[in-house]
């Protein structure tokens, strides 16, 4: 089973967006039972709500469910929780590795080679799906391909 973590600042907008999207990617391919994923913040800002609604809207759009989110911030425990590390931005890849103190196993990286633009700020949120979706499902392949 592979763990899949996806961080953002707040766990309310790009991060649980990567949750859901690729949790029904694996369930559209019938692999959910060999991946457990979730999603967390850098910040302590957002802890306890719930996905931003403009976030839902896009996601309900394209046909994505997801389910009630509590967000929450990431702890030093999900370095070892987590096989794989996934961060939206430059910024949140500089908080991850003070937090965990670096990262010696090489489980922390950027979901795309850039930033996925923060929608809270940008009102995008189809871009921001867009650029999402692209990154979970690279993610799904090159995980698929170690498997053959």
């Amino acid at each position: 089973m592979i763990k899949i973590l996806f961080v953002c600042h707040g766990n309310i907008c790009r991060s649980p967006m990567a949750e859901y999207i690729f949790k029904h990617l694996v369930r559209n391919r019938e692999l959910s039972d060999a991946f457990v994923v979730s999603s967390a913040a850098t910040s302590r800002e957002e802890i306890g709500n719930d996905i931003y609604p403009p976030a839902k809207r896009v996601l309900r759009s394209h046909g994505v469910p997801f389910g009630r989110h509590f967000a929450r911030q990431v702890s030093q425990s999900d370095y070892k929780e987590y096989d794989i590390i996934r961060v939206m931005d430059k910024f949140n890849l500089r908080d991850m590795l003070r937090i965990f103190g670096g990262d010696p196993e090489g489980k922390i990286a950027l979901l795309n080679d850039d930033d996925v633009e923060d929608p809270w700020y940008t009102g995008d949120f189809d871009s921001v799906y867009a650029s999402i979706e692209a990154g979970c499902s690279a993610l799904l392949d090159s995980l698929l391909e170690k498997d053959r």
